[in-house]
């Protein structure tokens, strides 16, 4: 018999974890903008996430009605443009 067909698949799958290396693309304001997700593992019970974005980190927190907003942003920042990375976020990983 082929070793093949012999062998036992193992398959473990758990709901809404994301392992992000690969750049995410957004529009926001008719520009197109790459960012890198730098934290390992996010589940709903995430708090906190790491991001690059056009070579800066930044850091996005949930408060306490749910809503992710940049931790520690200044006037400089692009306020409008971290909120819109963290709901795109938010949608697409279910947090």
């Amino acid at each position: 018999m082929n070793s093949f067909f012999s062998c036992t698949i193992k398959i473990s799958c758990q709901r809404y974890i994301c392992n992000m290396s690969l750049p995410m693309r957004i529009t926001f304001e008719e520009k197109d903008y790459t960012y890198n997700i730098l934290t390992k593992s996010i589940t709903k019970e995430t708090n906190s996430i790491q991001i690059t974005l056009n070579g800066e980190q930044y850091e996005l927190v949930r408060n306490f009605k749910g809503d992710w907003d940049a931790a520690d942003a200044t006037i400089n920042d692009h306020l409008g443009l971290i909120k819109a990375i963290a709901r795109n976020i938010k949608l697409r990983y279910r947090l």
